[in-house]
């Protein structure tokens, strides 16, 4: 059990949690609408999905719980109840009545919690792989001198084994044990059960016969299975651990002090949360808004990407409306602050995430799945053997148990807890090869069953930067005096223009606008560069009006305005790899925040016959809850913040390794480089991976349908069920192996 801090508790300390100051759980409860009241509460030791079913039907009969949901991959629970804020110390004391130790959730907590189990977990595994190595040379040893060591040396090396692994085991297998453990208090049986019984029993009947002077130990068989499948909860963990960062960091985005200005004129910092709606809020360059408001002072250039997921800013002045989680960059502004903390867009994107991240956990992987049908069946069948060999077989009851643990190890989930996970090994190194980062789990199992593929736009089938558009007109002075001019502006489409002429001195005097342009005085002369308006042109004709791009005026130089247009280049190879998609069968989509124009040219280009424009986080996550409702599994690739919702939400998700850390952070797949062709290759690999992970959950379960009548019938001692159940393991590696072979002979082929 992990380390209590001082708000934890746990069963222990579940009867007087009431009683204790340090206990003081009503301070986080949040007061809702309709009486309602709400609490996070982090649970440290929350492993598998049977401890959500606990947690959860522990509250389903109370009548005044308005929702109880456990989330597996940030391990919080939410609960919202009515009758009262006092009843927030009870309801917690429940959860750790079960055996759970119960923390109020909060962004640091969750870090630290998280941080002190990846470590735990770590010691776990090295205690158990240095164990494990000790004890298998004595157990060479015993092996190598078998029929000519006498009993007395063989007896004494069986005691060096013990005291090797029996400490080994006790410190080492607390994760599996307290699992188990858990599991048998919520009257449900989960794939530590099996392992938990027999490690024990294994070790138990060792060390007896070790006292009694036997021939057979199995020191070695418990201590190996544990070290294997420590590492298995170590992996998990750390992929459980990033997937809680998307929803952590996207909370960060969001401004913690608001700067409000006082009838006085004074200007004091507040806690952005604690913001009234009515309070005049000063938001500087450089600072994120941090409240959902109305401008009514100023102008300035926003970065809008949490919401539209464009690299273009936008310009806002007076009576427009801006969000949480803006980032202001040029000029200053005042607003009339109208929703503050929880009730803000960025708020409702964080549940969003949650909420989907929530489903996702959900997902029983195939193993799970197949362990919790066959688990109970394994415990009977070793009952069953101890039982019938005594009473029909009529041996002593010493026998009698070896041949029940016979029966726990030769069938013990080793194999089929490999069955899956070295596939995907397996795959996720070829994959990482060939520049594509899996960084979940389960993502390619996922992926294979995808039958629906949504392309955000910008940044994705785009490479999400401007890039000028050259045009006859526009000769090569004027472009480098405009460059000059636009050298000293942060502004993208001046980045942009100086990228485009090459690098160019900057001109003296530049005055920047906030939202329209650029000024200064050259030659006697007024130049402007900026929006159509700044600079004094008239509404585009019908020719450029059919230009979706975006533009940036030239004038005062002394000849006609000059207009600069720009446009997103598609990556190389887009097209072709939305063509191999549907060659593949795929259903391809395009959503996107950007103009229709825009979108539509877009469309065309890449032949996607379906798309959408000006899409908002809560458009695009609808658009995969109403295609999931269809029974389609959809895969979404985007790399905007705003896509970091509908990432979370898809069946399984990928970003450009060029996307804003949260996109990637929420991703299952990040592909690197400027293509789009991995994607295609991932898929491919995913479907391969798929067939081979049938085929070892197919071996694995063959194997325990020839092995468990063998043990049951007294055929195998405990020494021959741990080189079985090794031989399985073995056998279900050597599988997932030919999923590289297949792929060197496709890479032979190809060339």
């Amino acid at each position: 059990m992990a380390e209590l801090g001082p708000l934890a508790i746990d069963a222990t300390s579940a009867r007087d949690i009431g009683d204790s100051p340090e206990h003081d759980f009503q301070a986080y409860v949040v007061a809702e609408e309709d009486g309602v009241f709400a609490l996070s509460l982090l649970i440290e030791n929350l492993h598998c999905p049977s401890c959500i079913r606990q947690i959860e039907g522990a509250f389903a009969q109370e009548p005044d719980i308005v929702e109880a949901r456990v989330n597996l991959t940030t391990r919080r629970l939410h609960l919202r109840w009515r009758g009262g804020a006092c009843r927030a110390a009870g309801l917690a004391a429940k959860v750790a009545a079960l055996g759970f130790v119960v923390v109020p959730y909060a962004e640091q907590t969750a870090g630290n919690a998280g941080e002190q189990e990846r470590k735990k977990l770590l010691r776990c595994v090295a205690v158990a792989g240095f164990a494990a190595s000790n004890v298998m040379l004595l157990s060479v040893a015993v092996w190598a001198g078998e029929g000519t060591m006498n009993a007395s040396t063989r007896t004494l090396l069986h005691w060096f084994s013990a005291l090797i692994a029996l400490p080994a085991i006790v410190y080492a297998g607390r994760p599996f044990l307290l699992s188990g453990l858990a599991a048998l208090r919520a009257r449900s049986v989960n794939m530590d059960v099996p392992i938990s019984v027999a490690i024990i029993l294994a070790a138990s009947m060792s060390l007896f016969e070790t006292a009694r002077g036997g021939p057979h130990a199995y020191f070695d068989a418990a201590i190996m299975l544990l070290f294997i499948l420590l590492i298995g909860r170590f992996l998990d963990h750390l992929a459980r651990a990033r997937a809680r960062s998307a929803a952590e960091r996207l909370s960060i985005l969001g401004a913690t002090v608001a700067h409000v200005i006082g009838d006085d004129g004074l200007i004091v910092p507040v806690a952005a949360a604690a913001v009234t709606p009515g309070a005049t809020i000063m938001v500087r360059p450089g600072e994120r808004v941090p409240v959902d408001g109305v401008i009514i002072g100023g102008a300035s250039d926003l970065d809008v990407s949490l919401i539209s997921g464009e690299t273009l800013p936008k310009t806002v002045a007076a009576g427009d409306a801006v969000l949480a989680g803006m980032l202001n960059l040029t000029g200053s502004l005042r607003l009339n602050a109208q929703r503050a903390g929880e009730n803000t867009v960025l708020a409702g994107i964080v549940r969003l995430m949650e909420t989907a991240e929530e489903g996702r956990a959900r997902y029983l992987r195939l193993a799970d799945r197949a362990a919790r049908l066959y688990a109970p069946v394994v415990h009977l069948a070793a009952l069953l053997a101890f039982a019938g060999w005594i009473l029909v077989g009529g041996i002593a009851w010493q026998p009698a148990l070896v041949i029940a643990i016979s029966v726990l190890i030769i069938t013990c989930p080793c194999a089929l807890g490999l069955a899956v996970p070295v596939v995907q090994v397996v795959a996720c190194g070829r994959l990482f090869e060939r520049g594509v980062l899996v960084k979940q789990g389960d993502a390619l199992e996922r992926l294979a069953e995808v039958d629906t593929v949504i392309l955000d736009k910008t940044g994705t089938v785009t490479l999400g930067r401007p890039e000028l558009v050259r045009t006859k007109e526009m000769t090569s002075p004027v472009g480098r005096l405009a460059a000059g001019m636009a050298a000293g502006s942060h502004h993208p489409l001046c980045r942009a223009l100086v990228s485009a002429f090459g690098p160019a001195e900057a001109l003296a005097d530049v005055q920047e606008t906030p939202g329209l342009g650029l000024a200064t005085e050259w030659d006697g002369a007024q130049l402007r560069l900026g929006s159509r308006v700044w600079c004094g042109i008239a509404e585009p004709d019908e020719a450029m009006s059919e230009d979706p791009g975006p533009e940036i005026w030239f004038t005062g130089y002394g000849g006609a305005p000059v207009r600069f247009a720009f446009r997103d280049t598609l990556r190389p190879d887009a097209a072709e790899t939305v063509a191999a998609l549907g060659a593949l069968g795929f259903n391809v989509e395009l959503l996107s925040g950007d103009r229709p124009s825009a979108v539509s040219a877009t469309a065309e280009a890449l032949g996607i016959a379906r798309w959408q424009a000006g899409c908002t986080p809560t458009d695009k996550t609808d658009r995969i809850a109403a295609l999931t409702a269809d029974g389609h599994r959809v895969l979404m690739v985007g790399d905007g913040l705003n896509d970091a919702p509908s990432l979370s939400a898809a069946h399984v998700s990928a970003s450009p390794s060029a996307a804003v850390d949260i996109s990637r952070t929420a991703a299952d797949i990040v592909i690197q480089g400027a293509a789009l062709g991995p994607l295609v290759e991932a898929i491919t690999v995913a479907r391969k991976a798929r067939r081979l992970a049938f085929q070892n959950l197919a071996l694995a379960a063959g194997y325990n349908a020839v092995a468990v009548p063998i043990a049951v019938a007294g055929f195998v001692t405990p020494l021959i069920a741990a080189l079985a159940m090794s031989g399985s393991s073995i056998l279900v590696t050597l599988n997932a192996l030919r999923l590289r072979e297949r792929l060197w002979t496709q890479k032979g082929d190809a060339s």
